[in-house]
This record gives structure tokens, C-alpha cells and sequence, in this order.
């Protein structure tokens, strides 16, 4: 188990977009095989959680009509 968590600190390290999923299968290739159902509560246990993005701000308020040019070349 300790092993594990070292495991995973590390790919953390390196690797900050990973979930507990793709960290899994990282280990898995080290020959360390793991069910996700134990993998799961490790990566909790360590404080490990990709940090969600935020969407883009949208524009407030109500979008009113352009007002139509009152002569040529007015905007």
C-alpha cells in the first residue's frame, strides 16, 4: 500500500490532469495491479483530486437592437 501512494504522489507530480483512473493504469504497467475499488480511496485518502476548470463568463444583461443609421455613413 505504501508503495502505492508513493506511486501516485509522484505521477501527481508530474502528471497534474490525471485522474484516479489513468494513475491506475500508469501502476498497472509498474506490475502493480490494483482494483479500482481500493485505488479509489487512496487517491481520496492523499488529498489527490484534478481541480475542476471553470466555463467561460458569459455576457450579462439583455442584448438590445443597433439602431438604424439616421443618414449615410453613420453608424
Amino acid at each position: 500500500m505504501r508503495d502505492v501512494r508513493k506511486e501516485m504522489q509522484e505521477i501527481v507530480g508530474k502528471r497534474r490532469r490525471f485522474g484516479y483512473r489513468r494513475i491506475g493504469a500508469l501502476i498497472e504497467r509498474k506490475d502493480v495491479i490494483m482494483n479500482h475499488k481500493k485505488r479509489y480511496p487512496l487517491y481520496w485518502d492523499e488529498g489527490l483530486s484534478v481541480k475542476r476548470r471553470r466555463g467561460r463568463e458569459r455576457a450579462q444583461g439583455i442584448r438590445t437592437p443597433m439602431p438604424q443609421a439616421v443618414h449615410p455613413n453613420a453608424r
